[in-house]
């Protein structure tokens, strides 16, 4: 090419999942079938009732169509009747913009909060698209120092001294991606207190909470939730419906304002067809989705029982539904190097750590959606044979 790019999206490494995929490619043929540990979805496809819904809405000529920005009333209206059942929630319409995946309601986010030299504190480890976002931008992270006895928990005390005048908001995610930690209620509320107490935002990515078991947190009953509180969501997960990407940002109406015009030149809406199938997940499936709670947590428990019985170099260090963060043993090797000997050696697909934030070398990231039960054994029995 013979013109310049953006230098500030050049130094931004590639999408790790991508990487991983390419590295499985290259296994020699004949290979056992590989062990899917990388990307963070569920195996398991929409009920039946909600693909019959589907299949009648693509007949619908109406599904062709525009819908406001923000979405359709009767879909946001849904999603305040499914908060107040989930987080007995204060909310409304115009606190709610439907988005293209929880990542396109992260960028609105930073950029209706940040310009660029501006800081946000992200919790090690953090979800490498988020550093990845905030580089593109012009953003600068800074990163909330890992204890691994806390399994990744943010601790306040820690996060506090790195406010300064350039921070615009702290971002939590929660369940954490990539450890799979649940941030206790109190935790997150003593968090939104101390953005709440230097007026910058807290941002809370909740991808995985639907996986959460009870009510993740109160901070939607507050009154004035709005003046501190941006909320990241996906519903992709929950309805499986990755594909459709069925993602919501929530926040001030003055806030959703600022974004509308940036979703505008985006991506002008969520597509109309998300919104009928998210519409009738969250009127219809709340009982659906507590199955799957239910049986991810099963699968979760059995793989941490098995992985954890004596004799496996892998040490886990954090662990919840979806993920598994795990020491791996091999001093002196990079993440990215022990990743890539495991998927074309063993055929385990996994995540190197050091994609999640600095310091993170001596991690790897298991994602455990696609792990059925009947590959436990076998994925745990790879692990212990490569280490």
């Amino acid at each position: 090419m013979q013109f310049a790019l953006n230098e500030q999206i050049r130094a931004v490494h590639a999408p790790p999942i991508s990487e991983v995929a390419a590295w499985a490619a290259g296994r020699p043929a004949g290979a056992p079938p590989v062990v899917d540990l990388c990307q963070a979805v569920p195996d398991y496809g929409p009920p039946p009732d909600l693909l019959a819904h589907l299949h009648r809405v693509v007949d619908d000529p109406g599904t062709c169509r525009y819908t406001p920005d923000e979405g359709l009333l009767e879909v946001r209206q849904a999603v305040c009747d499914r908060y107040r059942r989930r987080y007995a929630a204060q909310v409304e319409p115009g606190q709610f913009c439907l988005t293209v995946g929880a990542s396109a309601a992260f960028w609105l986010a930073m950029l209706v909060l940040c310009q660029a030299g501006d800081e946000v504190i992200l919790q090690l480890p953090c979800y490498f698209d988020h550093p990845m976002a905030l580089r593109s931008l012009g953003i600068r992270p800074v990163y909330a120092p890992f204890v691994e006895k806390e399994r990744g928990l943010p601790n306040p005390a820690s996060i506090a001294p790195l406010i300064t005048p350039r921070t615009r908001a702290i971002l939590l995610v929660s369940p954490s991606n990539p450890t799979g930690t649940v941030i206790p209620p109190d935790r997150l509320r003593e968090c939104y207190h101390l953005a709440r107490q230097h007026r910058i935002a807290m941002v809370l990515d909740e991808t995985y909470s639907d996986f959460v078991e009870g009510m993740p947190h109160d901070l939607f009953t507050a009154a004035q939730w709005q003046e501190t509180l941006v909320q990241v969501m996906s519903f992709g997960k929950s309805y499986a419906l990755t594909g459709y990407r069925a993602g919501l940002l929530a926040a001030a109406p003055g806030f959703i304002d600022q974004a509308l015009k940036l979703q505008d030149t985006m991506t002008v809406c969520q597509p109309r067809i998300t919104q009928r199938a998210l519409q009738y997940g969250l009127e219809r499936l709340d009982d659906w989705v507590a199955g799957n709670r239910g049986m991810m947590a099963q699968r979760h428990d059995r793989f941490v029982a098995e992985f954890t019985l004596p004799g496996n170099r892998f040490r886990l260090a954090a662990s919840g539904s979806f993920f598994a963060w795990v020491r791996h043993p091999f001093a002196g090797c990079s993440s990215r190097e022990v990743s890539r000997h495991l998927a074309l050696e063993a055929g385990l697909l996994t995540l190197p750590g050091e994609v999640f934030g600095p310091g993170m070398e001596g991690y790897l990231r298991l994602a455990l959606g696609n792990l059925r039960e009947p590959m436990i054994s076998e994925a745990v029995g790879r692990f212990r044979a490569a280490g």
